[in-house]
């Protein structure tokens, strides 16, 4: 009798255990990324469907993955800056977005630098040396744009600070085979379609950047992420245009789960082994569906 009872708890145990792990498995994305860098490029305030009525990004959501259902965060552009690196807007919405603004709070590069990544964020017009003006002297580069420059523990070190750097810099570091782990690419108002319309930035998208996502060395481990930081202010919703691509990427599939910045930078943070910042990224789930 005693060998018995002994017997069925040891079976008990083993399927508690067996269940356990398949509830752990559940819980993991069914696969699991596999890209090494990621290179952010954001575009401005414009609908999904506007967006993808512009035949350079519409043929990119084709060859890459699509997020039909993705949406900003908040009216205007500054917080979801702030929500695509810091985990959360900050504040920034309605009459309080959009300044020049001070943040003592943790981001995604402090844990890049904890785990030993590099980044970078290629600002467009950005006149280098940790410029703290709202704008550059032709006024195509704007501060509200570039997230980095407004966190405090980066804008009052010098040597964080000189990872923020005009885009000028990408080519070189292409050349040398120097691009970081994490890049985000700041265009100016003219390029990312905030002074000029959707078409204008998917025609500077597809001149600037689709030689060299044809070019199988550039890309090799790399997740394109090309994102919207808010649609019109007047569209329900904030529905914005979201597509990733890469080698790791299924080509030609989309989701239609809903997602936002946060989970972006969740992802990014799962696959880099980052931990998270414990802020709205931290309850965001990673995306999924469309990795092979």
């Amino acid at each position: 009798m005693k060998i018995m009872i002994i017997s069925i708890l040891f079976l008990v145990s083993l399927l508690t255990t067996k269940s356990d792990a398949r509830l752990e498995n559940t819980l993991r994305l069914p696969i699991q990324p596999t890209f090494k860098k990621v290179f952010i490029i954001v575009l401005e305030n414009e609908d999904n469907t506007n967006a993808l009525n512009a035949p350079y990004l519409k043929e990119l959501a084709s060859r890459g993955a699509y997020l039909s259902n993705f949406h900003g965060l908040v009216h205007p552009s500054q917080g979801n800056y702030f929500a695509l690196t810091a985990g959360s807007y900050l504040g920034m919405k309605g009459l309080l977005g959009d300044r020049i603004v001070e943040k003592d709070v943790p981001h995604i590069a402090d844990l890049l630098e904890k785990k030993g990544l590099k980044w970078k964020s290629y600002a467009e017009d950005y006149p280098g040396n940790c410029y703290k003006n709202g704008s550059s002297k032709n006024g195509q580069y704007v501060r509200r744009h570039e997230p980095f420059i407004s966190f405090v523990n980066v804008a009052s070190i010098p040597i964080r600070c000189a990872s923020i750097v005009n885009a000028t810099e990408l080519e070189k570091d292409i050349s040398a085979n120097a691009l970081p782990d994490y890049s985000l690419y700041v265009p100016n108002i003219r390029n990312d379609g905030h002074d000029t319309n959707v078409a204008f930035a998917s025609r500077w998208l597809q001149t600037k950047f689709d030689p060299l996502f044809k070019n199988q060395t550039f890309m090799k481990d790399l997740l394109v992420i090309v994102t919207f930081d808010e649609s019109l202010d007047s569209t329900p919703g904030n529905p914005i245009y979201t597509m990733l691509y890469g080698d790791s990427i299924l080509s030609g599939s989309s989701t239609a789960a809903k997602y936002d910045h946060y989970n972006i930078l969740r992802t990014i943070e799962d696959v880099f082994e980052l931990g998270s910042l414990h802020q709205n990224d931290e309850k965001a789930s990673p995306i999924a569906g469309i990795w092979k």
